[in-house]
């Protein structure tokens, strides 16, 4: 075994002399071999490490199958010039769709329909071992055999959603590949398909849906509810979009907010019979913002030309969505244009009809991906142009635009013109670059470029993350007196650079049992109904590629201890009777005797004259 981690070693050692990311558009970086007809590729990066995950369907000898190559931040394969290939399962000769996305633990995992019509998930560690066995895990209890979709977890788990012809169904798998219970979406007289989930605070997910009626043409409305990771429903059903007549194959996307909510988009000729592209957005609790059930259009409407094709990113400062979509006329569709619009949560276009991204000349324009910078500062675009001569063969270019809208750079990622089949997604930023891939359809092998936040092209320096802690954290019990309620208050002031959320962990000092609960990035204080005990609290902020550390009191602690005593704390009430003391650490002190008691912070329990409980903090100096 040791020989052969060693020839492994030496393979990836001679593979990163060989390639790397190169910053010449006419050559790009070779990611892996593959057949020229092969497609369906998703990409995704890990925003812990830096490595990125390539995964496309190609047939081989268990018929139309996934594949998946691992590139570290520097461009250069990990997994041979082959990757590897999922064939411990037999697949049908075309695709019911696959999914992928990399797991906290740094994994991947791939989600799939099966010939035998059950959805399985394979997971793969970053050293190229199956975690559950090459045949993976099946999911939904053999239910629902379409394409899934993934959003991974907090703890290393995932979220996977899947659907048959008639329902959706909803599982959390844990990082060890047991399965919580599944969620089963219906609704009397509907289809409920074509779910998106985005993942909200302390790892619950929100899903929204189509439910809509048999044909091709049929009506559509787009509902939202929540789930936890047991499978529970957590908010009742919201309707994002009112019914809309219009063909079932165009369906909404979702992108997160960074706030626990999201944003929900979908293109249709519904109203006016003209298309156009139409916003939704939900806050963390699953409560639409936006009035209008019909939505917030990208554009007014405009009986001479369509709006669609859209891609939408969100700004991680103001939580604006940064959407990207094509103008084509309405009579012959030969005319091709991009434009971009901000919207906010509450529905207001910012850019009024848009901002002209790239002009109509002679060309089309297809495959568009938006990706905001990591610190908020303005954001890319990237799509195909068809060639003159040929339209189905294109380049790849991508603009730099900042947060007002003014152009930053222009750039050519591809040069050579040739049929290629895109990747549906980019990675997005992550340390400092943004990643596209596509199949060279000519000769074969997928290729891929990368591009930083200035444009640049090839080997990228990953930035210095400014990973802010909160400040001044401080917490005290409280008790009210009208209803009796009673636990810890605590609070903070918000770091510099806005966190994607907070994680308080709390220790039960008696129990040690411990929970970590997720705060939204715009909270600066948090009340925790706590039953009786000591509990130890530390807050972290939680930023897309780290995680700081723990927040300082302003005493210069990284902790704070508080008593639950259940009783209202007075500083009239004198303790005649002394039954128990605690140390500021939350320790029981067996020593009665106050005079005795070393310099520190301590909280007393006992009764009073009147024999009333009562509890107080005390300072011995």
């Amino acid at each position: 075994m040791k020989k052969t981690v060693l020839f492994f070693a030496g393979l990836f050692a001679f593979s990163a002399l060989q390639a790397q990311w190169v910053d010449d558009p006419a050559t790009n970086t070779f990611i892996v071999n593959c057949s020229n007809d092969d497609g369906e590729l998703y990409t995704a990066t890990n925003p812990n490490t830096g490595d990125t995950y390539v995964q496309w369907e190609g047939f081989g000898s268990n018929g139309w199958s996934p594949h998946l190559q691992r590139i570290n931040f520097e461009g250069v394969p990990q997994w041979g010039d082959d990757g590897i290939h999922i064939s411990a399962l037999e697949f049908a000769s075309y695709s019911e769709g696959v999914s992928m996305t990399t797991t906290a633990d740094g994994g991947v995992v791939s989600c799939f329909a099966v010939y035998d019509g059950y959805t399985y998930a394979v997971k793969i560690n970053a050293d190229g071992t199956f975690a559950w066995g090459e045949q993976g895990i099946r999911l939904f209890d053999g239910l629902g055999f379409s394409r899934t979709e993934l959003v991974a977890g907090t703890d290393g788990g995932f979220w996977a959603l899947g659907a048959d012809y008639n329902n959706s169904y909803l599982q959390y798998v844990n990082a060890d590949g047991t399965l919580n219970p599944y969620a089963t979406i219906s609704a009397n007289g509907y289809n409920c398909m074509f779910g998106q989930i985005t993942l909200s605070l302390n790892n619950y997910v929100f899903l929204t849906y189509e439910r809509l009626g048999s044909g091709f043409y049929t009506n559509k409305e787009i509902y939202l509810v929540g789930f936890d990771t047991n499978g529970v429903q957590i908010s009742p059903d919201v309707l994002l979009m009112s019914e809309q007549a219009f063909q079932s194959t165009y369906i909404h996307y979702v992108v997160p907010d960074g706030l626990g909510g999201g944003y929900a988009y979908i293109w249709h000729p519904g109203i006016g019979e003209v298309f156009n592209v139409y916003v939704f957005h939900y806050d963390e609790t699953g409560a639409s913002t936006i009035d209008d059930t019909n939505g917030i259009s990208v554009h007014s409407a405009d009986p001479m030309n369509f709006y669609g094709g859209a891609n939408g990113t969100v700004d991680p400062v103001s939580h604006d969505l940064i959407i990207a979509y094509e103008q084509t006329d309405a009579a012959t569709q030969s005319q091709s244009r991009i434009y971009m619009n901000r919207i906010t949560p509450s529905g207001e276009r910012v850019w009024g009809e848009g901002i002209l991204v790239a002009d109509n000349i002679g060309h089309t324009y297809s495959d568009i991906k938006v990706d905001a910078f990591e610190d908020g500062s303005g954001f890319s675009v990237i799509y195909t142009k068809s060639s003159l001569s040929n339209p189905y063969f294109t380049t790849i270019e991508a603009f730099g635009m900042d947060m007002d809208g003014n152009q930053l750079w222009t750039k050519t990622l591809c040069s050579n013109t040739y049929r290629r089949t895109m990747c549906d997604n980019s990675t997005g930023f992550n340390m400092g670059q943004n990643i596209v891939a596509w199949v060279n359809c000519l000769d074969g092998g997928i290729y891929a470029q990368n591009i930083g936040p200035d444009g640049t092209l090839g080997p990228i320096e990953p930035p210095v993350i400014s990973c802010l802690a909160p400040e001044n954290f401080e917490g005290e019990y409280v008790y009210f007196m009208e209803d009796q309620q009673f636990g810890v208050n605590l609070t903070w002031e918000a770091p510099e650079t806005l966190p994607l959320h907070y994680n308080l962990y709390r220790s039960d000092i008696a129990t040690k049992s411990d929970i970590v609960i997720e705060i939204g990035a715009d909270q600066t204080s948090y009340f925790d109904e706590s039953e009786m005990g000591g509990y130890k609290y530390q807050l972290t902020a939680v930023y897309e590629n780290c995680e700081s550390d723990y927040s300082l009191t302003p005493t210069g602690e990284n902790y704070i201890i508080v008593e639950v005593t259940g009783l209202e704390e007075s500083a009239d009430d004198e303790i005649v009777t002394v039954l128990r003391i605690y140390n500021a650490n939350g320790q029981a002190i067996s020593n009665k005797n106050l005079e005795e008691l070393n310099t520190g912070i301590y909280i007393l329990q006992g009764l009073t004259e009147d024999g009333r409980w009562a509890s107080k903090k005390i300072a011995v100096e």
